[in-house]
């Protein structure tokens, strides 16, 4: 049963809202005077939409609105806007607002906003539920050597992981370092065939937004151009396998993985990259030609924290 909280600071104004959400008998209709009181009822409450006036006294449905992102990023909220407020309604928007009705259009359009944002929430709810029955999922990627891409290569396998409840947050940020130092050794040294204080600036010219000179070189000249970065990930019940193979001219790996010569040439000095992956992973595996890696992390268990409180009923 969908629960609705609307914030005025008109009892008036509260009360015609609720009216005009009446045809949906089954909706249970909740009230807070200010953006204040709304953020304690929602820790309360757990609604499903907030449908909260502009302006308002304390706290107004901007302030609201930037709040709730930080501690209620799942519970959508609509503005209701005045005359002349739509500059207002834009800024609401860019401060998480999933939408905005003007006062003036209530009767015609709330309810129909209402419905539109709730059917939304739950096909994303579905989907959830979806993503956590999958019992396997195999993904592959070409990279270009672009170190924009990097960041998003690790979100993706963090936000995978998070997305089918697969590990906990510490097994869920491991895994996508070990990638990202990965990505970084096969773009950086495999492909571009930096040397270790190249990468070095490379990767702080990255994390900054950057990119330096002899990146930008090396990825136009041949043969270095044309090489791509290919990543493998496979995500099951109990592990993550990731294979990040790069096109450059490897390494000795037949010393074992200890052995000087192999962590000197990967990210940070001295083998920091290894290091780290090495205590990230399970397993940690090279091919013969020292240019493909593969990382598996087993997890033992889930406890992922879940997206929302479960909510008992409310009559």
């Amino acid at each position: 049963m969908p629960i609705i909280l609307v914030v005025d600071d008109s009892e008036i104004d509260r009360q015609l809202v609720a009216g005009l959400l009446k045809p949906q008998i089954d909706w249970i209709v909740q009230f807070a005077s200010d953006g204040a009181e709304a953020l304690t009822m929602v820790s309360e409450i757990f609604p499903d939409v907030i449908v909260t006036d502009l302006q308002m006294p304390n706290m107004n449905g901007i302030e609201l609105c930037q709040e709730a992102k930080k501690t209620s990023p799942h519970v959508p909220i609509i503005l209701m806007t005045g005359k002349g407020s739509e500059e207002l309604a834009a800024e609401a928007l860019n401060a998480g607002a999933a939408s905005y009705v003007p006062k003036s259009a209530l009767a015609s359009s709330l309810l129909d906003t209402v419905e539109q944002v709730l059917l939304l929430a739950s096909r994303t709810t579905s989907i959830d539920r979806l993503m956590k029955s999958n019992a396997l999922a195999r993904y592959r990627f070409d990279l270009e050597n672009d170190p924009t891409l990097i960041a998003p290569m690790t979100d993706f396998v963090k936000m995978t992981m998070e997305s089918i409840e697969l590990g906990d947050q510490t097994a869920q940020r491991h895994c996508a370092l070990a990638m990202e130092e990965a990505l970084i050794n096969a773009m950086f040294h495999g492909n571009l065939e930096l040397d270790s204080v190249e990468v070095q600036t490379a990767r702080k010219a990255m994390h900054e937004g950057k990119t330096t000179p002899e990146v930008n070189q090396q990825s136009q000249l041949q043969p270095y151009a044309d090489r791509k970065v290919h990543v493998d990930i496979e995500f099951k019940a109990k592990a993550v396998t990731m294979l990040i193979r790069d096109e450059g001219r490897g390494f000795d790996a037949a010393g074992g993985l200890a052995s000087a010569n192999q962590t000197s040439q990967l990210s940070g000095e001295g083998g920091r990259g290894l290091t780290l992956i090495r205590k990230f992973m399970d397993e940690v595996q090279f091919n013969s030609d020292g240019n493909e890696v593969k990382l598996q992390r087993k997890i033992s268990f889930s406890s992922a924290p879940k997206t929302r409180p479960e909510r008992m009923n409310v009559r």
